[in-house]
């Protein structure tokens, strides 16, 4: 059955990547281990600035480097799964870092990006911070940036031997930082937030 409308879901139902593949709905969503997540509405002008920065800082040094940059809308297809036979997670995070090519194809990206940068709104921070933050924790994403816009701070966190998160101190107005996945990312706290 062909699904052209997001009400026609049962959001309590389990997808899979190939439901998703087949939905024509216009509303955004994203698969958390087959269940169905609705994206928050159009980013605000702010979410927008913050992006196009970080995008701008990252681009300058991965241009023509084997590391790609990708922004949202883009699929993510991650390597967990609740059924071990169905791939069923795929998120569209707001910036991707992917510096293996044998992940990308013409849907995106299949498996776990380098680095992922997610940027808070008030809809989706408790997604982000809890449900995005154990996905990517379990996908071996390497470096995972969360940036609150609202209180003008960006957290990194890294995984460590055991593959678990560790979290950075906020870093804030005045502060550089650096990432560990690619040293020669480095952001300026305050031109992210320069209003």
């Amino acid at each position: 059955m062909s699904v052209t409308g997001f009400d026609q879901l049962n959001l309590n139902k389990y997808y899979t990547y190939q439901d998703y593949l087949s939905w024509t709905f216009p509303e955004r969503v994203e698969l958390f281990m087959g269940k169905v997540l609705k994206m928050s509405p159009a980013p605000n002008r702010m979410h927008q600035k913050i992006s196009r920065r970080l995008t701008y800082f990252f681009d300058q040094v991965l241009w023509g480097h084997s590391c790609k940059l990708y922004a949202a809308p883009f699929g993510v297809r991650l390597p967990v799964s609740r059924n071990k036979n169905e791939l069923d997670t795929v998120v569209q995070p707001d910036i991707v870092v992917i510096c293996d090519p044998t992940k990308l194809d013409d849907q995106g990206c299949n498996g776990a990006p380098d680095i992922v940068v997610e940027i808070l709104s008030s809809e989706n921070s408790q997604k982000e911070m809890k449900e995005k933050f154990e996905l990517y924790e379990a996908s071996l994403v390497r470096e995972y940036w969360i940036v609150d816009p609202a209180n003008e701070y960006i957290i990194i966190y890294t995984l460590n031997e055991e593959n678990k998160y560790v979290g950075s101190k906020p870093f804030v107005a005045e502060e550089v930082i650096k990432s560990t996945v690619k040293q020669e990312i480095t952001v300026e706290i305050s031109e992210v937030f320069r209003t």
